[in-house]
């Protein structure tokens, strides 16, 4: 697997890539679906292209099993404060998620992040999210127990079906 940084021209298939992803339904929905409480987009092209310019150190980490190949799955990683870097929006194209690409992906942006000063990764999911939240216990990931608001009326990131939904911050220690 191919691992490099995203460039500009990729934007937009990040943003197709992430909402299938995130929001797809029915037969285009991958186990990390959130359509079923999350309605709309996940991203867009201009909401993506403002968060790499507000956090110009931060990199989109794609996965490409050769190099003009199709795009599988991508990975933000950001630095945060010193030694601790923000890893989110993980995402493996919804049909390949049974080739094990998500725990693949997630180790090499960790040690994207790890070669860049990372001594620690954070992440927030979803409160709900239990298979997910899981499936990053399973790979090193423990909750803190700080929860974060989730940004309600900001459409942005799609719009809440539940009005109780929050976050849950996780890190691990590299």
């Amino acid at each position: 697997m191919i691992f490099a940084p995203a460039a500009p021209s990729e934007h937009d298939a990040i943003v197709a890539l992430v909402n299938s992803a995130y929001r797809g339904q029915g037969a285009q929905a991958g186990w990390t679906t959130e359509a079923g409480y999350i309605d709309g987009q996940r991203i867009d092209l201009a909401s993506l292209r403002a968060d790499l310019a507000a956090a110009p150190q931060a990199v989109i980490l794609t996965a490409r099993d050769e190099a003009d190949g199709p795009l599988l799955g991508c990975v933000w990683l950001e630095p945060a404060e010193a030694g601790v870097w923000y890893l989110g929006m993980l995402t493996i194209r919804p049909d390949l998620q049974d080739r094990q690409l998500g725990r693949t992906l997630l180790a090499a942006g960790e040690a994207d992040a790890q070669a860049r000063g990372a001594v620690r990764m954070r992440m927030t999911v979803v409160h709900i999210r239990d298979t997910l939240i899981a499936w990053y216990e399973r790979r090193g990931y423990a909750l803190t127990g700080e929860t974060r608001p989730f940004p309600h009326g900001d459409d942005r990131f799609g719009k809440p079906l539940r009005d109780d939904l929050a976050f849950v911050v996780m890190e691990k220690e590299l």
